[in-house]
């Protein structure tokens, strides 16, 4: 297994992905090799000042990077040599088997669908997030930020991408798939909400158990929510401040220090032809190494082949 990686993505890179890297490197099997993207002048002497032999790394060096407020499109296609558009061409000719990367996240759901392309019957990928229960273990919420504007067919796909992605990374057995709504009664919700509650109810594609509230997002009523990516974005944000909130007023809580991002890794791209994962911008080195971890999980599980079975 070859796990790519992009060096140069990050408000903290390269250092912060570098070490990363390396801390994951400890937990890797022997066949799991770490690629590295982006400019090798700049990854080898950090690795130096760590002691770490260079050796247990492949690089493909790059001269161009996507900077974080630059125009998506436009980058992938003017940057043909960013770590970025090499890391999807390694993608797309095989060379890796996984691409992640804490840089443009436009350019990343772009590059996504340039190069490896929709899973034929998908309508448009989306991007999941993890979500602590209150009880323990975790959930998913989904879209958050690829689709700002939805239609229900969309929303019905998005319950099976995370139905898939429950069962099979989060190993939990014939997961609930919610949707979220202002009520939890069958009639209540906007017009995309009203819409997209009876094709659920009647689908037999996964376990639809009925609208959830935004108070539902941490309890135990369901493994899976469904929403439109400007919904999901803003409840994610929101999740991520609570974590940051109780820093800042000096709380120490144990559910609470589960919202950190680091402990997750990235949102992974559901829906395109290989395992693709966006990390956080600000990725710290424990963040950078759990997006690796989760790289390899998505691979192992052969999460991709999986939903491309289902929506043959």
């Amino acid at each position: 297994m070859k796990i790519g990686l992009d060096i140069m993505g990050g408000d903290y890179a390269p250092k912060a992905v570098v070490l990363g890297a390396i801390a994951a490197h400890q937990s890797l099997s022997p066949n799991e090799h770490l690629v590295l993207i982006g400019d090798t002048e700049q990854i080898k002497p950090l690795l130096s000042e760590q002691g770490f032999n260079p050796d247990h790394f492949e690089y493909v060096h790059t001269t161009e990077v996507i900077g974080m407020g630059e125009h998506a499109t436009k980058a992938i296609l003017q940057k043909p040599n960013s770590s970025i558009s090499v890391g999807f061409q390694l993608l797309k000719e095989g060379k890796i088997d996984s691409f992640a990367s804490a840089g443009n996240s436009g350019a990343m759901l772009v590059g996504a669908v340039f190069s490896v392309k929709t899973i034929p019957g998908i309508i448009r990928p989306c991007l999941c997030t993890i979500v602590p229960k209150l009880k323990g273990g975790v959930g998913l919420l989904l879209d958050v930020g690829a689709n700002a504007d939805c239609k229900p067919d969309t929303l019905l796909q998005f319950g099976v991408l995370g139905s898939l992605y429950a069962e099979n990374v989060l190993q939990i057995n014939h997961p609930r798939i919610a949707l979220m709504n202002i009520g939890e009664e069958d009639e209540k919700g906007n017009m995309l909400a009203l819409a997209t509650f009876p094709l659920m109810k009647e689908t037999q594609l996964f376990n639809f158990v009925g609208n959830v509230e935004g108070r539902d997002l941490f309890n135990d009523k369901a493994d899976v929510i469904v929403c439109d990516g400007f919904t999901g974005n803003i409840m994610l944000k929101l999740a991520e401040s609570f974590y940051v909130l109780t820093i800042k007023k000096g709380l120490k809580d144990e559910f609470f220090d589960r919202f950190n991002y680091e402990n997750y890794g990235g949102s992974p791209v559901l829906g395109v032809n290989a395992p693709v994962l966006i990390g956080h911008g600000i990725s710290s080195p424990e963040a950078i190494k759990n997006m690796i971890f989760q790289s390899r999980d998505m691979v192992n599980t052969q999460l991709v082949q999986k939903i491309q079975a289902a929506f043959q």
